[in-house]
C-alpha cells in the first residue's frame, strides 16, 4: 500500500467510497463534480493492484485553519493503519503549508483522539461554520464531533 496524491483515474474510486459512507450517515454525499474541483486537494491510499483502499482530503478554510475531510477507508482494508497513514499524510501536508491549526468534523472521535487530536467546541471554529456550515443541510441539528490537532 503506498499513499499518493489523487489523479483524475483515482475519481471514481474515490466517490464509490464517500458514497458509502454517505449513505450510512457517517459522511455528507459529494457529487463526482465537487470531487473534481478538488482532486489537487485529494490523497488516495492505493493497493498493490492499484485499487483505491482509502482517501481524503485538505480543505483549507483560512491562514491558521484547515480542515480534513472525506477520511474514508474500504472495509476490505480496516484495521491496518490506513486511516492513521492518511491523517498522518494530512498532518504533514498541514504542516508544510505552514497552517498551525487542524480540524475534523466527526463521528470518529476515539480515532482522531488516537491520531492527536483533541475535542473543541464547534463555536470556536468560526471560519468552519461560516465558511461551510452555515450552507449544510444539518446546520440545525448538526451532531459531529468537533476535533483539532495544534501543529
Amino acid at each position: 500500500m503506498k499513499i499518493k496524491r489523487a489523479v483524475m483515474a483515482d475519481t471514481e474510486g474515490i466517490y464509490s467510497l464517500v458514497e458509502q459512507y454517505a449513505d450510512q450517515g457517517l459522511l455528507l454525499h459529494r457529487t463526482r463534480a465537487s470531487i473534481y474541483e478538488h482532486l489537487q486537494c485529494f490523497f488516495v491510499a492505493v493497493g498493490e493492484d492499484g485499487e483505491i483502499l482509502g482517501a481524503t482530503s485538505l480543505h483549507i478554510l483560512d491562514a491558521d485553519l484547515a480542515e480534513i475531510r472525506s477520511l474514508v477507508v474500504a472495509s476490505e482494508a480496516f484495521g491496518k493503519g490506513i486511516g492513521r497513514d492518511l491523517v498522518n499524510t494530512i498532518i504533514e501536508e498541514t504542516k508544510r503549508l505552514g497552517i498551525n491549526r487542524l480540524i475534523s468534523l466527526t463521528y470518529q472521535d476515539i480515532f482522531f483522539e488516537k491520531c492527536g487530536f483533541v475535542r473543541v467546541e464547534k463555536e470556536t471554529l468560526s471560519q468552519k461554520m461560516w465558511k461551510d456550515c452555515i450552507n449544510c443541510p444539518k446546520l440545525e441539528s448538526c451532531d459531529e464531533i468537533a476535533m483539532q490537532i495544534n501543529l
